[in-house]
């Protein structure tokens, strides 16, 4: 066990650390505080290295708009409109998909494979009849870590005013072509990359009518056992103008639950004791995307937003949280309601109503897809979040002894601790430990809050474990 400093010595330097981490990063990219903020990188903050600015400069605008107009050229996608026209409806939008992204795997080198996953919904809410329900999945395989897996995906049904009207027009340019256009464009861009963990690339159906793709993915996950260490849907992310005309062009929201969907109560009750409502796997995914997203490189400012999604709504991580995966919805900054969810239409004032391409920011998508590479691809390289994280508390003292299990990363060189002020939603304090396993921190576990969070050869830290009670 590494020895443990005197109280003292440990506030004065991880206050020396923290004022240091903030200021080195915030040097490192004085312009990282993108257009309208500023706010300075927590202490936790990793500064974007060359490899991934040389990805996310490979973001093409341009490519974004072509697939959401290809995506609204199919009429509708509604998950019970005709799946064997080749032009029209859902089943033309899947193939097209699905060629697309075999497309992509090309570059791949035969590590990115590209699929259909089929299931048939019996009649259930907002389905009548049987009805076929496609996933178009792509999956990277990881080089180092193939086991442990990341999730991004958007959902490429579409709807109108009347959730269950297959016929009409429904273009759904920014309700979801543009989070299906974001995935794509991610996928085109690491296909030729080699990430140490795995990426599935996800352009779901079923959304609109409750879910269902989504839940059958993380089902087959979760019956598979894969390790998803973090999803992300992109669900309205294609505008930055709210109903009003106001723009926010450079801010994207993160709706990031704290109590956990699939809390059991022995674990409510440890949370309740330890006051871990901010501590969920999920949030700290959350912290991760500021860490590694907010910055020059992506020109985005990432907003999290402290509840699962927003009123009244629902997104494609919500079946993933349910399974107890960490989960976390992109939606842009303020939605202009006439154009989701509504039929195509001109009112008496003139005021066109519909999910029009016209009304989306192709920059503006491009800028959200470079904060999705960010995130994801970190988490790629990085090394996995650590397991087995405790805080020893079979005797009572004023000092604080963590452990955890050492991963198996090969370029694992080792650990931090971070520490936070309870009242604090950012970590705050970073400590080195070296490659332990157990370190002894001489502050009080019933003070602050602890994390542990892994550190590789590169430089890169892994998103931070929350400790629970060990007796």
């Amino acid at each position: 066990m590494s020895p443990s400093p005197t109280r003292r010595t440990v506030l004065t330097a991880t206050a020396a650390t923290g004022a240091a981490a903030s200021l080195g990063a915030a040097s490192s990219a004085e312009a990282a505080v993108p257009p309208g903020s500023s706010r300075r990188p927590p202490a936790t903050a990793q500064p974007p290295t060359r490899e991934l600015r040389a990805l996310l400069r490979e973001i093409d605008p341009d490519r974004i708009e072509a697939t959401v107009r290809k995506l609204v050229s199919f009429g509708t996608r509604h998950t019970l409109s005709v799946q064997d026209d080749p032009h029209r409806g859902i089943g033309a939008a899947r193939d097209w998909l699905l060629a697309e992204l075999r497309s992509c795997a090309v570059a791949s080198g035969g590590r990115m494979t590209a699929e259909l996953q089929s299931y048939v919904q019996e009649p259930a809410p907002r389905i009548p009849a049987p009805t076929r329900i496609t996933n178009v999945l792509a999956t990277l395989r990881g080089s180092v870590t193939p086991e442990r897996v990341y999730v991004v995906s958007g959902h490429y049904d579409s709807r109108v005013t009347d959730v269950m009207d297959a016929t009409s027009d429904a273009p759904g340019a920014d309700d979801d072509a543009s989070g299906v256009a974001v995935v794509l464009e991610l996928a085109r861009v690491m296909a030729k990359r080699r990430p140490a963990s795995t990426i599935v690339f996800a352009a779901v159906a079923g959304e609109e009518q409750g879910l269902y793709g989504s839940a059958y993915m993380a089902q087959r996950l979760k019956a598979d056992g894969t390790d998803v260490q973090g999803m992300f849907t992109n669900d309205i992310i294609g505008s930055p103008t709210a109903d009003d005309g106001t723009r926010d062009p450079y801010r994207i929201r993160l709706f990031a639950e704290g109590v956990p969907s699939s809390e059991t109560p022995e674990q409510a009750a440890i949370r309740r004791s330890v006051g871990g409502e901010n501590d969920s796997a999920t949030r700290q995914l959350a912290r991760f995307v500021r860490d590694v997203a907010d910055n020059d490189a992506t020109g985005m400012h990432v907003r999290v937003i402290y509840r699962r999604d927003r009123y009244r709504r629902g997104g494609d991580h919500i079946p993933f949280l349910e399974r107890g995966y960490p989960a976390a919805r992109f939606t842009e900054p303020a939605e202009d309601f006439a154009h989701q969810h509504q039929d195509v239409r001109v009112d008496e004032t003139g005021k066109q109503y519909g999910d029009l391409p016209e009304f989306c920011d192709y920059d503006y998508i491009a800028r959200v897809a470079r904060v999705n590479a960010a995130t994801l691809w970190t988490l790629a390289q990085a090394p996995g979040t650590p397991k087995g994280a405790k805080i020893v508390t079979s005797t009572l003292t004023n000092s604080t002894q963590l452990v955890w299990t050492r991963g198996t990363e090969p370029d694992l060189t080792g650990y931090e601790i971070v520490w936070r002020e309870t009242t604090s939603p950012e970590w705050t304090h970073v400590i080195d430990t070296g490659d332990v396993t157990t370190h002894e921190v001489d502050l009080s576990k019933d003070n602050v809050f602890f994390g542990v969070r892994a550190v590789n050869r590169a430089g890169l830290r892994s998103p931070v474990a929350f400790p629970a009670p060990q007796a």
